[in-house]
């Protein structure tokens, strides 16, 4: 019992010796791991500490050690459970959306190009931040046109509309339905972003170009999108500030001196899972982190950056909780990189999720057993059964389960409901903080009061803030109800 007790005297005191900080946010680093559901941190957690020799439950990940959480409610405004494409709208921009939109108001349904226009289309942290003279950068494992770095940027009524190939097999109008890559090079805030990292290279080539290791583009209206980035950086801000890279060497041999903008685009889809990676062609998600915080920490303003670690909901929707787990250790190696990069005096760092999945941790397994083998046998039919199982997936049933294989990154796990893809689930998704105001990111609150808690901390925007506190008009006071 001494143990414990002084273990829960330990504890005590770190809770005791915490403290507000109310200075200005400088800086402020958003990390979302995507589909990352509080079971896949406490799985995680576990595999990251029995990966170090540990038995694995008294682990932290990084961000675990952050002074304050919170959790956040994530639904849609037509929807129950959120996709990525509505919940990124509420984070970025404060106001939720309907399910498959992006950057716009609940004014406009799915598909309903006609419908996107100036007045229902949201301002988001990276209009603000430019505004503020801010340096601004997204980074993710997925294609940097994927729905959550898109939700910053895009305003476009079907998360898919990436590439005008993709509006056209659509049976819709490019032209009235502009896409996401053309958005992201085209348009602000997209165009003003210094740093872009991630996946996609085929939804800014043409069909008739390549990447330089060979992989076609899949634009039809033969425009280069990566070309056109060059030029409008040129024109704007000189000859040889800019940098386009395409794999771990040329992200490494970047001028952070001089490089004022940064374009790397590493895969021609999403970014390969960590533990199939080619290491010298595709940088980590800590070494995107990093290159990144380099760039942007040279502006005498600050900076806000976006870090997603996308493929943990990819591995989700797959049933393969050995990658999704692994993928949210890497999240975990990229907000260590930042801690150390950047001080909590100035910097606030939030890590989060938009929205959760249906795997479940269950059984009796004993302290230290394998996360992602087996809790032990049914007594009703005597077959094993895992630790890690889904709600609905691809692997419905407990046959075809080999003890051999189960834990291998390919490995399929148990599922109740067939389904082609395993689907999100509708539970809140847990926010931790650190830095100035991250006191502010506790309790249960709605997803969408994130960016508005994160423009108050860095003084930015048109509404309340640590600046203008005091001078800033009294909100009406509102009565909530359960009704709501």
């Amino acid at each position: 019992q001494e143990y414990w007790l002084e273990k829960n005297l330990d504890a005590l005191h770190q809770q005791i010796a915490k403290f507000p900080n109310t200075n200005i946010a400088k800086n402020v680093i958003f990390f979302l791991g995507d589909g990352m559901s509080i079971t896949t941190i406490t799985s995680a957690r576990i595999l990251d500490g029995q990966r170090r020799g540990g038995p694995g439950e008294n682990n932290y990940l990084s961000w675990e050690t952050f002074p304050f959480t919170g959790l956040s409610k994530t639904y849609c405004v037509d929807k129950l459970v959120a996709d990525s494409a509505c919940s990124g709208t509420a984070y970025w921009s404060g106001v939720k959306a309907n399910l498959g939109t992006l950057g716009v108001t609940a004014q406009v349904k799915m598909n309903d190009c006609n419908a996107v226009n100036r007045s229902t289309s949201v301002k988001t942290l990276l209009d603000y931040g430019q505004e503020a003279g801010k340096a601004t950068g997204i980074v993710t494992t997925t294609r940097v046109t994927h729905a959550s770095p898109a939700a910053g940027y895009a305003h476009i009524s079907n998360r898919n509309y990436e590439s005008d190939a993709d509006v056209v097999d659509d049976q819709q109008n490019p032209y009235k339905c502009g896409d996401i890559a053309k958005q992201l090079v085209l348009s602000a805030p997209g165009n003003n972003l210094n740093v872009i990292l991630g996946g996609g290279t085929s939804k800014f080539l043409p069909e008739n170009k390549s990447d330089p290791f060979g992989n076609a583009g899949s634009r039809l209206d033969n425009i280069d999108l990566v070309e056109e980035w060059l030029n409008d950086k040129r024109t704007r801000f000189g000859e040889g500030r800019e940098e386009v890279v395409w794999d771990v060497q040329g992200l490494e041999n970047v001028n952070y001196e001089n490089t004022t903008h940064l374009f790397g685009i590493f895969s021609p889809t999403h970014m390969s899972y960590n533990l199939e990676a080619d290491r010298n062609k595709e940088p980590s998600l800590a070494k995107m982190t990093e290159s990144a915080i380099k760039l942007l920490k040279k502006n005498q303003n600050g900076f806000i950056l976006f870090v997603e670690g996308g493929k943990i909901d990819l591995g989700h929707h797959a049933t393969q909780a050995a990658k999704a787990l692994d993928e949210t250790v890497e999240l975990s190696k990229a907000v260590a990189t930042a801690m150390e990069l950047t001080n909590p005096l100035d910097t606030l760092i939030m890590v989060t999720s938009d929205h959760s999945h249906t795997m479940s941790i269950s059984g009796y397994p004993g302290r230290g057993s394998d996360i992602l083998k087996f809790a032990g046998t049914s007594d009703i039919d005597g077959m094993p059964y895992t630790i890690l199982s889904y709600a609905n997936g691809i692997e419905a049933g407990r046959n075809s389960i080999s003890s051999n294989k189960l834990g291998h990154p390919d490995s399929l796990y148990p599922a109740l409901t067939p389904l082609v893809d395993e689907t999100h689930s509708g539970e809140d998704v847990a926010v931790y903080s650190s830095g100035p105001w991250s006191q502010l990111l506790s309790g249960v609150f709605e997803q969408s009061l994130i960016p508005t808690t994160l423009m108050y901390a860095s003084c930015i925007g048109p509404s309340l803030t640590a600046c203008n506190h005091y001078n800033f008009r009294q909100p009406k006071l509102v009565h909530h109800s359960s009704n709501n």
